[in-house]
Order: structure tokens, then sequence, then C-alpha cells
């Protein structure tokens, strides 16, 4: 599909630059907050400010809650064969799209472009995934148990969607939560990030230039989360609630949404183990380890490797290569040739993450690579910090207890599998785990005996849009992704028909 121009004055990416200033879109249209504030968006790599944005509240999301209610009916009513092409343009008019995407997910988040590029690339799949997977969501004709009567079990959509999403994958969060709501027939109200709304604005200009009906998709931008979530979880239009983010917060939006009974899926924390067992392929998993704790927005991600569990027979091979690894990696701002890993999101996230390595350090943990914050030359004017290998961890550090959210591993070692898997299993989340061995007797052990909802075996390369994905335990309710992913957006209904007698 050709590039749709985009232009006019509405949303970024319509003629606008990115230190112009952008409104949120409720309706169809672009609008301003309802009292004319707006909030700065800043590039994390150089802390320019690169857009202004509306700034919204209660007040605005309720209008785009109304409005969402109010296309439910039209939006249900078609049949999935009829709403598929209109999400395949969607994702024909991203990829058009991709890289304007990707630079701007770059600019606003900081990853680095070619990440930004794979993003995108992944986050156009779920319109297409879930376009052709509603036309399977079969209902059921169950035996009945009296001649007089047939019984007939519908899936129909919930109605209204709130969507809630992160910072650190500005598209993908949102995709794989709105083509699904949207292939169900649901309609939705997105609050993207505060730190990451550009995205979000500029995949509702492309939605409706695919045809997409006013109201069915709205975005409200706000510099405050609370007030805009609060509004949609107690609004009595809002059929369901999906959120990302961190365990807290998930935890106080379902307490509220409790009191109208919503439906909700969560995707929360981790505390992801990374395990090389005595027998893997030392070289697949350097390279894997090195992927899944660095290469994922500088480790500011959900299933990024937190823990590295080396079973001790073999980490004097594993460990030297390891460090080896991490000291190779490109820092800095997103767009410059060899970086692989961009700034954290914020100072206050850097501030965490080196706290956390001081209290690893002051608790007996050695620096092997890295262990401090970037702040020279280029990198003076960003929130970057060094990737960080840390020897000598332990399970009751700080740094292995809590999500580190950055670039720093902790290196345990372990001696047994048992030990392992209870070792690994020791946190209340459940999110995502890799294992590396060759022996596929203690691979299919493992793999079952670890209470997470993904389990990467010899891979590195996390979920894709075919499996269900989520939580164990304290990471979350519900699955995003996979057919599991499309119930989410479906109340089930049974019907009973009373025949009468034969004539």
């Amino acid at each position: 599909m050709r590039p749709t121009p985009l232009t006019g004055p509405a949303g970024p990416g319509e003629g606008a630059t990115l230190a112009e200033h952008h409104r949120m879109f409720v309706d169809g249209e672009w609008i301003e907050a309802a009292d004319g504030g707006a909030f700065a968006v800043s590039d994390p790599a150089t802390g320019e400010v690169i857009a202004e944005v509306a700034d919204g509240g209660p007040s605005e999301t309720v209008r785009a809650v109304e409005a969402a209610h109010r296309a439910f009916p039209g939006w249900a009513a078609m049949t999935a064969r009829e709403r598929a092409p209109i999400l395949h343009r969607i994702q024909s008019l991203m990829e058009a799209h991709r890289e304007d995407l990707a630079r701007l997910v770059t600019r606003e988040n900081g990853k680095p472009l070619e990440e930004a590029r794979r993003e995108i690339s992944f986050a156009l799949g779920y319109f297409g995934w879930f376009a052709e997977e509603a036309r399977r969501a079969y209902g059921d004709l169950v035996p009945s148990p009296a001649r007089e009567k047939r019984l007939w079990v519908l899936r129909q959509p919930l109605g209204v969607v709130a969507a809630i999403t992160p910072w650190n994958f500005p598209a993908t969060m949102v995709t794989r939560k709105i083509a699904p709501a949207l292939a169900a027939g649901c309609t939705v109200v997105l609050k993207p990030a505060s730190a990451t709304p550009l995205t979000a604005l500029l995949l509702a200009r492309l939605a409706t230039s695919a045809g997409l009906p006013k109201g069915v998709f709205n975005v409200v931008t706000g510099a405050r989360s609370a007030p805009i979530g609060n509004a949609l979880v107690e609004h009595p239009l809002v059929a369901k609630l999906a959120f990302t983010g961190s365990t807290d917060v998930g935890k106080a939006l379902t307490a509220a949404a409790a009191r109208t009974l919503k439906r909700v899926s969560l995707e929360l924390g981790g505390n992801a183990p990374f395990v090389v067992f005595d027998d893997a392929d030392l070289d697949a998993a350097v390279e894997g380890a090195v992927a899944m704790k660095f290469l994922r927005v500088g480790g500011q991600s959900c299933i990024c490797a937190n823990r590295i569990f080396v079973q001790a027979s073999i980490a004097a091979a594993f460990v030297p290569r390891f460090i080896d690894a991490v000291r190779a990696l490109g820092v800095g701002p997103g767009t410059q040739p060899g970086v692989v890993v961009g700034p954290l999101i914020n100072d206050g996230s850097r501030r965490k993450v080196d706290e956390l390595v001081r209290d690893a350090v002051a608790a007996g943990a050695r620096v092997a690579v890295g262990g401090h914050a970037l702040g020279d030359g280029p990198l003076a004017r960003g929130h970057f910090y060094a990737p960080t290998v840390l020897l000598d961890a332990r399970d009751d550090m700080r740094v292995c207890q809590e999500e580190i959210f950055g670039p720093v591993a902790p290196v345990l070692t372990f001696q047994t599998e048992a030990e392992l898997v209870e070792r690994a299993n020791a946190t209340p989340f459940g999110l995502a785990a890799y294992v590396y061995t060759r022996d596929l007797g203690r691979a299919t052990r493992v793999a079952e005996a670890l209470e997470y909802g993904l389990v990467g075996l010899n891979d590195a390369a996390g979920y894709t849009h075919e499996v269900p994905f989520g939580g164990f335990k304290e990471s979350g309710l519900g699955r995003e992704g996979g057919r599991e992913g499309l119930d989410e957006y479906f109340e089930t209904k049974s019907v009973v028909v009373g025949l009468p007698p034969a004539r």
C-alpha cells in the first residue's frame, strides 16, 4: 500500500514538526484539553523537548468513553469478515510508515533505531493476526438433554475497553491491546504513557486513514495517569480494563475496577531468571543472555533477564565470555551508528538502577564491568547507564529481589537442577524465564517446573503473535496474543431455545 500523506494540523506526522503542539484524539476529532493545558515530551537521549501534547484529565476521558459507547453498537454489529479489511489496512499503513514510526519511537523512548524498526514490524503484525483469528471465534451447539430444546453458546464483544499502556514499547503495547479488542468488535479508549504519547497518536491517525469509524478508537493523553485511570475504571460504561505496568499500580487498578466488576487483564512486573546449565551451547547462551538482558530497551522490559543463573561447573567458562560481550556493547543516542543500548527513560530510573548496584556492592557483590552512570561527551544530557555485570550476587540482594529495569546483570551460581528450580521460583513474580540446555529431559522437566507464563528454551527472542503471553502469580492476570488474547474481549452467552411441538 502506498504511504498515505499525513497532512493537516491535528496530530503527529500531519505536517507538523516534533517540536509542535499535538492534540488528543476523541470521537474522530483532534481536540485540546478542556483547560487548554499541555505537557512536554522529551528525548531521553538529549533532554530536548520534542513535543507538547494536550494535557487531558477526567472530563476528556468521560467524553472519550461516551464516544466509544455510541460507536460500539455499529462496530459490534459488523461481522469479523467486515472488520478484517480495516485492520489489514491499518497494518499496511503501519508498514508503509514503518520508518516514520520507528524514528518517532526512538525520539520519545530512546531505544536504538534498528530496535525501534523491529518493534514496529512486530507491533503491526497484531492487526493481521487478530483480523484473521476473529473469523475463527467459534461458538457451540451443545447437545441438549431434552428433545424439545436446543442449546447455543455465543461469543459477543464486551463493549468499551479501557487500555493503559507503558512507555517501554510505545507501539507494541498499544497494538497488542487494541488489535484484539477491535477485531472482537469492542471499541477502545487508550491512555498511552505520558513519556511516549506521540506513537499512539500517530497510530490513531493511521487507523483513521484506514477507515476505522469515528469513536471506535480514542486516545486520551495526560501528564498524570491517576486522574485518567481513575475515570476509566470508575465509569460504568467501561466493560474492561487492559493494563500493562507495575504490579503496585495493577493491584490498585484491580481494586478500583472491582467496584463495578469490570473485566481486567494485567501484564505486570517480572523477575526473569536466565539459566545456563553445564551442557548448554555457551556461545548461544552468551548471545541469548546479552540479548535478553541488554538489547530490549536497555533492560527496561518486564521480560528482560533479571537474574543470570550459571551452573557452577561452567561459571569459569561462561562468565568471562559474558563480560567481554557486555563490554563491547555500544551505548549512546539511538540514531548513532553502532549503538545497541540507549538511555534509560528518565533520571529517576537511572538513579534507581544505580542505587540497586550500590546496594549490591555494599552487600558483597563485585562489579566486573560498568557499574556507573555515563555522562561524558554526547551522553552528557541523556539518562545513560553503563551496561553492568555484577559477580558474587546473592538471592537476598535487592538487585535480585526487585525488577531492575535497566542494563544490570547480577550473576549467581547453582549446583543442581532441583536447587535452581527452587531458587528461580522464589519470587512473587512469574512472567518470563529462559533456560539453556541440550538435555531434552532436563529441558522438559525445568520448563514444566518453572512458575512463569513464558519459558524460552534455548531461545531469547521472547513471545510471538501466535502464542498467549501473560504472567503467573503477581505478574498479572489474563493473556495477550494467541487465540487466548482474543478471548479476553468476548462475553459468553448461552441461549436455550424451546421448540414448539410438531404439528
